[in-house]
């Protein structure tokens, strides 16, 4: 699990590795990821957005940009969490993920950034 926290908002990241399939003539390699957002600020907060980098080890980028998470907008108000789970496709069994959610602070009205740490998707085959 890796975890950071930017201006009282703590995100923990776990990952799991699902398999591989066969899609378009090629292979792939699907991985989840469960994201526990914790309020640790003494304001309540709304997540508006998200921005992903995902990265594999054939050297692929692909950026990703959407409102909410797994089509929600979760309020936290102070002490409360929401955990939701996601997954993506590498085109290797190595691979990362960073990025960031863009916030709203109720009490200043200002937008703001937490950051996701950079979180390691990688195949329990691929490893020695």
């Amino acid at each position: 699990m890796v975890s950071q926290i930017t201006r009282g908002i703590k995100i923990s990241v776990l990952t799991s590795f699902e398999g591989t399939y066969f899609k378009n003539y090629k292979i792939h390699f699907a991985f989840s990821y469960e994201i526990t957002i914790e309020n640790h600020s003494k304001d309540s907060v709304q997540l508006i957005s998200r921005h992903w980098e995902i990265f594999d080890s054939l050297n692929n980028r692909e950026i990703v940009d959407g409102e909410g998470v797994i089509g929600k907008k979760p309020v936290l108000r102070p002490g409360e969490s929401h955990t939701y789970n996601s997954g993506c496709l590498l085109s290797s069994p190595y691979g990362a993920m960073k990025g960031f959610f863009n916030m709203v602070n109720f009490t200043t009205t200002k937008t703001f950034k937490v950051i996701v740490p950079t979180f390691r998707l990688c195949a329990p085959f691929a490893l020695n």
